[in-house]
């Protein structure tokens, strides 16, 4: 993962991410007795929503940072395991009936190596049901972004910078499953624009986070309220998701 994350803050205007998150949830076919693993588990709200699906299960919740594994254990308590680990380093101590990921494989760049280790840790038959940012994600908002990033005061904090973020198209993404071994693939776009209720706080938190990490801590609200104000209002965030399903074989 490429940024550093203030789990307390997204747990706190995170509703957008959940609202998406739960459509995900819903589309995983489960009996109720599963062995699931979350990855990308973030502050362990979706996993909250994924245990009630589980009343005979067992969840593995999975995030690669640090203050998001620490909020999700006190979230989560003992209905769930978690572990702070890389998703294309991951190894577990057995095998998932399933795997859910919401909004974050776009944070991942090696998506071959992502979705291998994915296949490899699913029972044969086991399930794939993800959503992350894809193709033409937040174009607008990314635009704005830019824009500033661009201009007088700020070009000398994003030289040499490269977003850490890849969001894939369907195809290129289906290809890449089956080419770790899944079946079933079926890989779709979603526009879900979404308006926060407390704008200059979400876009930092969540959209931003990576562009703030470049930043002096007195630059950050500046840099952020710049880029809102090159936005039509109420500001909104133009999300694009891509949709993925798919299975091991059995």
């Amino acid at each position: 993962m490429g940024r550093t994350w203030d789990a307390r803050s997204y747990d706190r205007v995170g509703g957008p991410m959940t609202a998406m998150a739960l459509a995900v949830v819903d589309r995983l076919e489960l009996r109720g007795d599963e062995v699931v693993l979350d990855a990308g588990c973030g502050t362990g709200r979706v996993t909250e929503h994924l245990l009630e699906r589980l009343p005979a299960g067992r969840v593995i919740a999975v995030d690669a940072d640090p203050d998001m594994v620490v909020t999700a254990r006190e979230v989560l308590g003992r209905r769930a395991v978690v572990r702070q680990a890389d998703l294309t380093e991951l190894v577990l101590d057995e095998p998932v009936d399933a795997v859910l990921s919401t909004a974050t494989f776009h944070w991942v760049l090696d998506h071959e190596r992502l979705f291998q280790r994915l296949f490899a840790v699913l029972r044969p038959g086991g399930r794939l049901a993800a959503q992350c940012g894809g193709a033409g994600n937040l174009s607008q908002l990314l635009g704005a972004t830019e824009a500033v990033a661009s201009g007088d005061g700020w070009q000398r904090f994003f030289a040499g910078w490269s977003r850490p973020m890849r969001y894939a198209g369907p195809d290129e993404t289906a290809d890449l499953l089956r080419a770790a071994g899944f079946t079933d693939v079926r890989c779709w776009l979603q526009p879900r624009p979404s308006t926060p209720d407390e704008p200059l706080e979400y876009l930092a938190t969540v959209p931003l986070g990576a562009h703030l990490d470049r930043l002096p801590e007195e630059r950050k609200r500046p840099f952020v309220e710049e880029v809102a104000a090159r936005l039509p209002e109420p500001v909104t965030a133009d999300y694009v998701r891509l949709n993925i399903d798919a299975r091991r074989p059995a």
